[in-house]
């Protein structure tokens, strides 16, 4: 990493630890479904040379789901002075910055799973229509402190424009 994304005295702000297990069952569920959907040529065609699919989808199915944890570990945030960097990804690293002018909206949401272990995700939207930044993860009352931080610093920055 570049020394611009480690400022002195700012450290990563990283996800809970339960996020893990959101996502675990997350993946899970998208197995069995590709996992029942790969099975299918092979039931109705009775080729035996169609059980190879399930076979591959398995495997990498459980490669990920072993990925999770770190995948997790690698999802952090900082609140620098004039905006918010939000990073994501092992292989594929993403860095997005958020000026905090340029925020519009805060949202808060909460699957069925994030609720069962106390987590939420916090969007954002913004000016651009591409920009999709969402820190997963967060536990409620955290989300909801983060979120009023980050409105009345969104009012402060859009005033001075």
């Amino acid at each position: 990493m570049t020394d611009r994304l480690n400022l002195p005295g700012v450290e990563w702000r990283r996800v809970s630890p339960k996020y893990v297990w959101v996502d675990v069952i997350s993946t899970v569920v998208l197995a069995l479904v590709l996992l029942a959907a790969s099975c299918l040529p092979a039931f109705l065609s009775h080729v035996a040379l169609w059980w190879i699919l399930p076979v591959v989808v398995f495997v990498i199915m459980v490669l990920v789901i072993a990925f999770v944890p770190r995948r997790v570990r690698a999802i952090g945030f900082q609140l620098r002075d004039d905006d918010l960097l939000f990073r994501r990804g092992l292989l594929f690293q993403r860095f997005v910055s958020v000026p905090y002018g340029r925020m519009q909206l805060i949202d808060i949401t909460r699957g069925p799973v994030s609720r069962a272990v106390g987590l939420s995700d916090l969007h954002f939207v913004t000016a651009a229509a591409s920009s999709s930044v969402a820190i997963p993860g967060l536990p409620l009352l955290d989300a909801e402190e983060l979120r009023d931080k980050l409105v009345a610093l969104a009012e402060t920055r859009r005033a001075g424009l």
